[in-house]
């Protein structure tokens, strides 16, 4: 099981910027430890997947109830958590205003914490990065953890044989895209070497957009997280359409001759 969590910390300049620290349960391993200006909910999915890139996937995911980790309060289910269920990851949320179920993160919080304390202040976020990837380095590979016997994060994360998802050999190829929903309510993608227009609903236009894009499986969400469509790409349609609106198809074809 993974936890997950973000911490605010403060610049040079004093302004104020968030690390998302992802750490292994069991052995407290620090997966990752990145800068954000503000996390969202793509920033939150990407570091997820370059964790499992490097590690592996787990069989649990435990956050707490921030919105780039839960829909729960808005009635839905955001993108990280999407994803957690296509990959068999069972997804858990700590109970509201109990940071204790979350402990060992939020513990990391404090020991990365007293580390920046002792160092230059960053000037930037990419300043931030190498100071955050040099104490990764230290306490997962050099620093005795007195809750693991004295041992290091990672001796204690490479003594065991891994929890798996319950779909495991998922390895297709991952990336994200951010778009803004043209004025026909549509997103245009390149897939299999031709440019395919995604409908999305007209009440959607002009809005920012982060596309989720797994092989052909395809999530569309709004800049906060939340999905407006999830689709499996057909390669034999340039315009992958919803029920079917000919009129968007249309206006797509009309502009597409036009330019």
């Amino acid at each position: 099981m993974w936890q997950a969590d973000s911490t605010h910390w403060l610049l040079a300049d004093g302004s104020d910027v968030e690390i998302l620290n992802l750490v292994d349960d069991h052995s407290r391993f620090c997966l990752a430890s990145t800068a954000f200006r503000t996390v969202k909910a793509a920033d939150a999915l990407q570091t997820f997947f370059a964790a499992a890139e490097s590690f592996g996937y787990p069989a649990k995911f435990l956050s707490d109830n921030a919105a780039v980790f839960s829909g729960k309060s808005r009635r839905g289910r955001v993108a990280l958590e999407s994803e957690l269920d296509r990959l068999g990851v069972v997804s858990l949320h700590s109970t509201p205003y109990h940071p204790q179920t979350c402990g060992k993160v939020e513990r990391f919080h404090q020991t990365i914490k007293v580390f920046l304390a002792r160092q230059a202040p960053a000037e930037s976020i990419a300043h931030l990065q190498l100071q955050l990837d040099l104490f990764r380095d230290r306490y997962n590979q050099q620093r005795p953890h007195r809750s693991l016997d004295g041992r290091t994060p990672f001796q204690a994360f490479n003594a065991r044989i891994k929890a798996s998802p319950s779909q495991p050999g998922l390895t297709v190829q991952y990336r994200i895209r951010r778009d803004v929903v043209d004025a026909t309510g549509t997103v245009t993608l390149r897939f299999m070497s031709q440019l395919r227009h995604i409908y999305v609903g007209r009440a959607h236009k002009r809005e920012p957009v982060v596309l989720f894009i797994a092989g052909a499986h395809i999530r569309i969400c709004t800049d906060d997280g939340l999905p407006i469509r999830e689709l499996v790409m057909d390669p034999n349609r340039i315009y992958q359409r919803m029920t079917p609106p000919r009129l968007v198809a249309n206006q797509l074809g009309q502009r597409s001759t036009q330019t």
